[in-house]
């Protein structure tokens, strides 16, 4: 399981231009997904908001493949998803949250998307930004995702989670302390 860099949410310098460089090759490449946004206020964001470049090269070391796909009309935040084309690799065969791990008697899983994704210091999607997200591409043809769940259905045992098959977005749903090989979560980050 991932823990918390809360004390060195800093990267080095090396690993900081790199990710810099890798980021701007992604935005470059995928100019559908955020035609109206320059790289230029996208950089100066970044470089002012050390914590979530941080946070960013967590989504990339972990396979998420972060881009951006929108900003914020209201503060102006450049708002980034993960746009790996399958779910993260990194964060695979994990359950939902750390009630549905601590209810397993036996082979529990490594981790909990809830857990994991703050300790990255972002959000895991809903369904609304994981429709949003396939509005860019296809995503999910093979793996699946975990998405936040409503409290009603959390109450009651459960989780949902999402993928995309025969042209279409489905949402499902699973017990929450269920876990599989192909099954991530995809998060978000407002910088």
């Amino acid at each position: 399981m991932m823990k918390s860099n809360s004390n060195q949410q800093k990267l080095p310098s090396e690993e900081r231009q790199e990710l810099l460089k890798t980021l701007k090759n992604r935005f470059e490449k995928n100019v559908k997904r955020h035609a109206q946004v320059e790289w230029t206020s996208v950089l100066a964001r970044l470089e002012s908001d050390e914590p979530k470049l941080w946070s960013l090269n967590e989504m990339e070391r972990t396979g998420g493949e972060p881009d951006v796909v929108d900003v914020d009309p209201k503060t102006g935040a450049i708002i980034f998803y993960d746009c790996s084309t399958e779910t993260p690799k990194g964060r695979r065969s994990i359950c939902y949250d750390q009630e549905a791990l601590d209810s397993r008697k036996e082979f529990k899983p490594d981790g909990n998307a809830l857990e994991m994704a703050k300790a990255m210091g972002i959000e895991i999607l809903d369904e609304n930004q994981y429709r949003y997200l396939q509005e860019f591409g296809e995503f999910d043809l093979k793996t699946s995702s975990w998405i936040l769940t409503p409290v009603n259905i959390r109450k009651l045992g459960g989780a949902i989670f999402a993928d995309r098959r025969y042209n279409t977005v489905f949402v499902y749903h699973n017990g929450a302390s269920s876990y599989y090989a192909a099954r991530a979560f995809r998060g978000f980050l407002k910088v």
